[in-house]
């Protein structure tokens, strides 16, 4: 009969191994985490000016054409055709305002021309009319 001759060897766990692991893991995620970041913009330490004083945003009137023909004008809604007299009221309240136009995307292509013909009616008009949109890819 044939007898195995077997070694007690020491068990041991390899830590290289799960050292090189833990970096390759990490150095995907700092490398994901980096790429998620958008950087328009170099960040810099700003000067101090001691005639400095706060950023005031412009305040802003929106008219909006939602996707089912509806126009609001700071999400009240109101007819398309007293839209810019309703704009008139509204700038007189806030004369330093900036008019912003938008429209949603998804819809009825029929209300592409209504959204021109209101853009122009307020641009004829002469006020200064802003789109809103979002960027293209």
């Amino acid at each position: 009969m044939v007898t195995l001759r077997r070694t007690d060897h020491e068990h041991r766990i390899e830590i290289m191994p799960l050292i090189d692991v833990i970096f390759l893991l990490l150095t995907f995620f700092i490398y994901a985490m980096v790429m998620m970041i958008r950087a328009e913009l170099l960040p810099i330490e700003m000067q101090a000016f001691a005639s400095g004083r706060d950023a005031v945003p412009a305040p802003a009137i929106t008219l909006s054409l939602d996707r089912t023909g509806a126009l609001f004008l700071d999400r009240q809604p109101i007819p398309i055709e007293n839209a810019l007299e309703r704009l008139r009221e509204a700038l007189e309240v806030q004369p330093d305002a900036v008019v912003y136009l938008a429209a949603a995307e998804e819809g009825d292509r029929d209300r592409l021309p209504a959204f021109l013909a209101l853009y122009d009616q307020l641009a004829y008009a002469g006020l200064d009319i802003r789109l809103v949109g979002r960027p293209d890819d």
